[in-house]
């Protein structure tokens, strides 16, 4: 929507949530509603953090502009996790990144096929760079899979030297993924001829903002999301015990949920106006990106700030995630859609939320 000379988003109107969730947490509201009230803030303020990343990465070129958008792409994401790391509640950072390479993979990628397959009855995308993503993908949760299996083998056994095993995976995953930035930025650019930020700009309607503005907008909002999330985090386990549910429950859905939601408008307009390519790229982009980055990073500062944590999963996750990534391997290799196909996705998503709400 179009008002004067300004671009009006309609996540724009979720920013009315910062200044109550403000007064709500000043005033000792009820944990479930700053809970609610601040989850529903960053979704906007996330939003704005990736609009502004992607117009900065238009003035600083293709290099850097693409790997400023593969660094800040889980900005939001990144800064609940930090905050929850730092508060000790490591049960939900390693829920959160579940939830968000489950959401990403299924949720988003299946209400992107299924808008684009009602309004085109079949899509067609890059089988080369879709099959890239989805074996990368594949590879990146093996590092996220591995821990948990070796926990279970060595239950019991004096020093099973776990943390460590942990740690330095989690190295071998960031490598990876500095790795494979080279390889989409420059060794093999040509596979991902789209320009991601000008084709979304010119589907949305959207005009290039000015560097001091991408720049404004950023560290305003950044900041904005940091206290969000420390609200949100705060008010964690009063609203889970508040509403019956499991800490993880709220890490793999709700709080992965959130930190993604701009993502997944983004993705799911993309669908709509015939860009496939732009529309995996987010989904199975930002699911590779938690697994090879941010999970990571969030070892890594878990041992700076003394609070170390591993990547030991619970069983149901480490098969959640496995079969999440084998469902998109089927759907993303033949390089073409159909809305029956987001319908499965979607479905898959369902029954594994609905089995992590009744998970003990």
């Amino acid at each position: 929507m179009q008002v004067g000379p300004f671009q009006v988003e309609p996540l724009s109107v979720l920013l009315i949530f910062v200044p109550v969730a403000a007064v709500l947490k000043l005033t000792a509201a009820a944990p479930e509603w700053v809970f609610a009230t601040s989850g529903l803030a960053i979704i906007p303020l996330a939003g704005l953090m990736g609009k502004a990343t992607e117009h900065l990465s238009e003035h600083l070129g293709a290099g850097w502009g693409g790997l400023l958008n593969a660094t800040f792409g889980n900005a939001a994401e990144l800064i609940i996790g930090l905050i929850a790391l730092q508060a000790g509640l490591i049960d939900v950072v390693k829920a959160s990144i579940t939830g968000s390479i489950i959401g990403n993979a299924l949720l988003v990628l299946g209400a992107s096929v299924v808008v684009g397959g009602l309004k085109h009855q079949t899509q067609y995308f890059n089988r080369t760079a879709a099959s890239l993503g989805v074996t990368l993908l594949a590879l990146s949760t093996v590092g996220l899979v591995v821990p948990t299996i070796f926990h279970m083998v060595v239950s019991g056994q004096p020093d099973p030297h776990e943390k460590e095993l942990s740690l330095e995976i989690a190295l071998v995953l960031f490598v990876t993924y500095v790795l494979s930035l080279i390889f989409t930025l420059r060794t093999h650019k040509h596979l991902y001829v789209f320009e991601a930020s000008e084709q979304t700009d010119a589907a949305l309607g959207v005009e290039t903002w000015t560097q001091q503005k991408s720049v404004a907008v950023l560290l305003i909002a950044t900041t904005i999301v940091a206290i969000m999330s420390e609200f949100l985090v705060g008010a964690v386990e009063h609203t889970a015990h508040a509403l019956g549910m499991t800490d993880v429950f709220i890490g793999v859905i709700l709080v992965a949920i959130i930190g993604n939601a701009a993502e997944h408008s983004t993705a799911v307009l993309m669908a709509a106006k015939n860009h496939m390519d732009l529309a995996i790229n987010i989904a199975i982009g930002s699911s590779i990106q938690i697994a090879l980055f941010v999970a990571p990073f969030l070892v890594f500062v878990g041992y700076l700030i003394g609070q170390p944590m591993d990547l030991v999963f619970t069983t149901f996750e480490t098969v959640a995630v496995a079969l999440s990534v084998w469902v998109v391997v089927l759907i993303a290799m033949d390089g073409e859609s159909h809305w029956m196909e987001g319908v499965q996705l979607l479905a898959v998503y369902l029954i594994l939320a609905l089995a992590f709400y009744f998970l003990p």
